[in-house]
């Protein structure tokens, strides 16, 4: 499905991220990737998850979004070792624990900041920097959750980050699409992630999940990854500024 594409994942923190599946299902669908890592600290758990690929990454590379010339180097480095790419994956947030832990109208205005620039903003920075890179008809993906609609206790500022990232996906759809490029988000359901873990009570939130939605169960990275992959494949050619429920129907039940 993927066969003979270049997509650029941004960034693989460790086995258990979001980001890891996705790599995992588009290697499996033949895709030959570019791996991003935040830092120095993160360098050698990507370079050692990399082994485990069909295809050795055509690059590993870091990318902290907040240092532009980062995001600078990135396409320097995609353009050198691929020429273009037809994919791009955006699976980056944070907020600092404090933001996670206290009542929403109690966050900071650095903390705000901070949530907004890297979970959010960083989409659009990608985006301007990449789009010299990206094929005719290359794929941009990125990750949000269901609090960016409803309020999820102790979620707050992320809530608001991913509303405003959803929000880019349908305006940066509208500017991207006359070059043929698409801009989806995937809503994926709660996943036993490390960063997940920062949510005070996220084993509680899990455990709603699971006794409430349709298919009584919690969603698996497998299956965001897969989404992802249909997502970046000519299978969806047709699917631009949309946000795809990945979160065994939870988002459907009023109560």
């Amino acid at each position: 499905m993927l066969k003979g594409k270049h997509i650029a994942i941004f960034n693989i923190a460790n086995k258990r991220s979001i980001a890891w599946s996705i790599a995992k299902a588009m290697d499996a669908q033949g895709a030959e990737l570019i791996l991003g890592y935040q830092n120095e600290r993160t360098k050698a758990s990507v370079e050692g998850l990399a082994q485990e690929l069909h295809r050795a990454p055509a690059a590993i590379l870091p990318c902290d979004v907040t240092f532009p010339e980062q995001i600078e180097k990135a396409r320097e480095t995609i353009a050198a070792k691929v020429g273009t790419i037809d994919g791009l994956v955006h699976s980056l947030a944070f907020a600092p624990r404090e933001a996670l832990q206290n009542d929403y109208v109690m966050t900071e205005r650095e903390h705000f900041l901070t949530a907004l620039e890297i979970s959010a903003y960083s989409l659009v920075a990608l985006a301007r920097e990449l789009k010299p890179v990206f094929s005719a008809s290359a794929s941009i993906i990125t990750l949000t959750y269901y609090g960016s609609e409803k309020v999820m206790p102790s979620y707050n500022v992320m809530g608001v980050a991913k509303a405003a990232l959803e929000a880019s996906v349908r305006y940066l759809a509208h500017d991207l699409g006359p070059s043929g490029v698409r801009v989806n988000a995937i809503s994926a359901g709660p996943i036993n992630t490390v960063a997940a873990r920062g949510v005070s009570g996220f084993l509680d939130i899990l455990d709603v999940h699971a006794q409430r939605a349709p298919l009584r169960r919690t969603v698996e990275g497998r299956e965001v990854g897969d989404t992802a992959a249909f997502l970046a494949s000519d299978l969806s050619s047709g699917i631009t500024g949309e946000i795809i429920y990945v979160d065994t129907g939870y988002n459907i039940m009023g109560f």
